[in-house]
């Protein structure tokens, strides 16, 4: 289970990456949970950069897309719930 240090923006700026994950009904726990322990690591068609699988302890499946900053630090671009 790899540790990483999350950057995260500022919970009030809207166009930061906390209000878009929220947005999408998840909090920054459940995004650290399947970036700490995901079930499979891809690269995503849509903006190509890497994406974790994973489920939480709330019961959700989540994709988490990512950008790596350096190879300890990563930064959530955005998070939503998949079909299981």
């Amino acid at each position: 289970m790899p540790h990483w240090e999350i950057i995260w923006d500022l919970d009030e700026d809207p166009e930061g990456n906390v209000a878009h994950i929220d947005g999408h009904g998840i909090t920054k726990d459940e995004v650290r949970e399947v970036l700490c322990d995901p079930i499979a690591k891809e690269t995503s068609r849509s903006s190509g950069r890497p994406i974790a699988f994973g489920f939480t302890s709330t019961g959700k499946s989540l994709a988490v897309v990512y950008e790596m900053v350096d190879e300890d630090t990563v930064y959530p671009v955005t998070a939503y719930e998949v079909d299981s």
